[in-house]
């Protein structure tokens, strides 16, 4: 955990820490205020809404930090494939370099390869790509707009709201006193809320969650799925796969630069890697040369057989660097109720491509 968040988690005791979070919480006054008077404007119409030529599904969270939006929009694309559909992806291409993409792109054509994916900060001109020649050819028929939930000059056909059930709500406050982007009501606005990483926690906790989501948002009562991110195998660069059955009790070393590493190394443990050391570094982090030698050789020092990092790390660091690996990890709804409410949602937003 960075310092950072040490601070405004509470973590840090003591008097200077007790004041810095006194003066992160004024300052986050006038964040809430604009984010609420922003809302109401676009909720009564004086900010303009503009629609897509298609259907559009917004992933979005409420918070700063890893919720696990790409595998769920992977997942999201890959049922909607399976629907007879032909997603587009449009995203904000935060810290883009290069005609590549950011990570969560390069992640993303990975996970969905013949999914279409175009990156501007203004969501409107990356839909205006896709249809554009040159970009996806036929042009979707649905789009998934990955971390949407805050630009609301697009309109939404289906509103998904992600929440982390290892730090639900950002320790309760807007930037910079806590985590959240905006207040907790705008769950509000969601049509199905996502609570990932549901296999970090105990069900007493995710059932108290579900209560607190239904208080703030009582329209949500019986529309909240739980997620959860099953391990696979490791990843090599050059694309040789680990099987998950060889991985436990293999001594490791993890790196990563995203938004929430604790739950990070929670899933390698329960993939039954051997945890030596690890290293974090800021969401979305490049890697210098430099960096990666010298997590090489703390690897080194603890023993370790192999660095491994996420699917968002692995395709920033360059062929030859090392030996590292990503765990491959996918979404899934274990509870089937969950995954039938959703493809009911789906196949309602996309009824005129379903096949069948």
């Amino acid at each position: 955990m960075s310092r950072f968040e040490n601070i405004i988690s509470g973590r840090s005791r003591g008097v200077i820490p007790l004041m810095l979070r006194g003066i992160l919480r004024v300052l986050s006054w006038p964040w809430g205020l604009v984010m609420r008077l922003r809302n109401q404007l676009y909720a009564g119409g004086y900010l303009q809404i503009h629609r897509a030529p298609v259907p559009v599904v917004s992933v979005g969270n409420l918070t700063t930090g890893g919720t696990g939006k790409t595998p769920v929009t992977a997942f999201l694309c890959e049922r909607l494939l399976q629907l007879g559909c032909h997603p587009g992806i449009i995203s904000r291409g935060y810290r883009a370099h290069g005609p590549e993409g950011n990570d969560e792109k390069q992640v993303l054509r990975i996970l969905v390869p013949d999914v279409a994916h175009e990156q501007h900060a203004d969501r409107l001109v990356a839909v205006r790509r896709l249809f554009s020649e040159g970009g996806s050819v036929p042009g979707p028929d649905v789009i998934v707009m990955d971390d949407g939930l805050q630009h609301r000059r697009l309109h939404r056909e289906l509103n998904l709201i992600l929440v982390d059930a290892t730090n639900p709500f950002g320790y309760g406050s807007v930037l910079p006193r806590g985590l959240l982007r905006e207040p907790v009501s705008g769950l509000r606005r969601a049509d199905l809320v996502l609570l990932t990483r549901c296999e970090l926690v105990s069900e007493a906790e995710l059932c108290a969650l579900e209560r607190e989501i239904e208080r703030v948002a009582p329209l949500l009562r019986s529309r909240i799925l739980r997620v959860t991110f099953a391990p696979g195998g490791l990843r090599a660069q050059d694309g040789r796969r680990t099987e998950l059955a060889a991985i436990p009790g293999r001594r490791v070393f993890l790196m990563s630069g995203i938004g929430n590493p604790a739950a990070f190394q929670r899933t390698c443990e329960l993939a039954g890697l051997q945890i030596v050391g690890s290293c974090w570094f800021a969401d979305h982090h490049q890697f210098s040369g430099d960096e990666l030698q010298r997590v090489r050789q703390m690897a080194r020092e603890a023993g370790a057989t192999a660095v491994v990092v996420t699917l968002k790390d692995l395709v920033k660091i360059p062929p030859g660097a090392g030996d590292f690996q990503a765990l491959e990890i996918s979404a899934a709804l274990p509870r089937s109720s969950d995954l039938d409410l959703l493809d009911e949602h789906l196949r309602t937003l996309v009824g005129g491509c379903v096949s069948g």
